[in-house]
């Protein structure tokens, strides 16, 4: 299995399981919520370390650095603004899910080679993580802020990066084929 296809399996079976532990304590910002808020950017710097590993000396490296520093930032972030309550933090998951998402779809841009499956669904979960802190912004100053939206989105960006996992494991096996033909 390749590393890409590893971190990018992972990322998404980690995603999607913080999304159901999420969905059991996000009522109110206690001290599971709180810890499972700050542990998710933390789940992001991880995977970024090790794409960054894997990622020498290519254009998607120095993003996959910014996207590391910026999910770090985040989770300390996030542990701050749980003080001042709902709106505070979902503002700074939007302002993440922004930033990140927009570097995310650069990356896949830059990785659109056939090797790498043309990063099709990381070009989605890019745009829509765009679009989706978008909407959080200003439900965040809204009259009654609420952190169930995150459920979903993390749950599909755990989708989409399960989705690419398979379809770069189709394209090794397709060029595995093809070499043996």
């Amino acid at each position: 299995m390749s590393s890409l296809l590893r971190i990018y399996l992972i990322r998404g079976l980690i995603a999607i399981a913080w999304s159901v532990g999420f969905a059991a304590a996000h009522d109110s910002l206690t001290a599971t919520s709180v810890i499972l808020l700050i542990a998710y950017p933390v789940i992001d710097v991880v995977a970024s370390l090790f794409d960054v590993r894997e990622d020498p000396g290519t254009p998607a490296r120095r993003l996959q650095v910014f996207n590391t520093a910026l999910s770090a930032l985040t989770a300390a972030g996030l542990g701050l603004a749980a003080i001042s309550g709902v709106g505070a933090v979902l503002f700074v998951f939007g302002l993440w899910a922004v930033v990140s998402g927009a570097a995310q779809l650069t990356v896949a841009i830059r990785r659109r080679g056939p090797e790498l499956g043309r990063q099709w669904p990381m070009l989605v979960a890019g745009a829509l993580s765009v679009i989706a802190g978008l909407t959080y912004l200003p439900a965040a100053v809204g009259d009654d802020p609420d952190l169930t939206a995150l459920i979903m989105y993390t749950a599909a960006g755990g989708a989409f990066f399960v989705i690419q996992a398979a379809t770069l494991a189709w394209k090794r096996r397709r060029r595995t084929r093809v070499a043996q033909a």
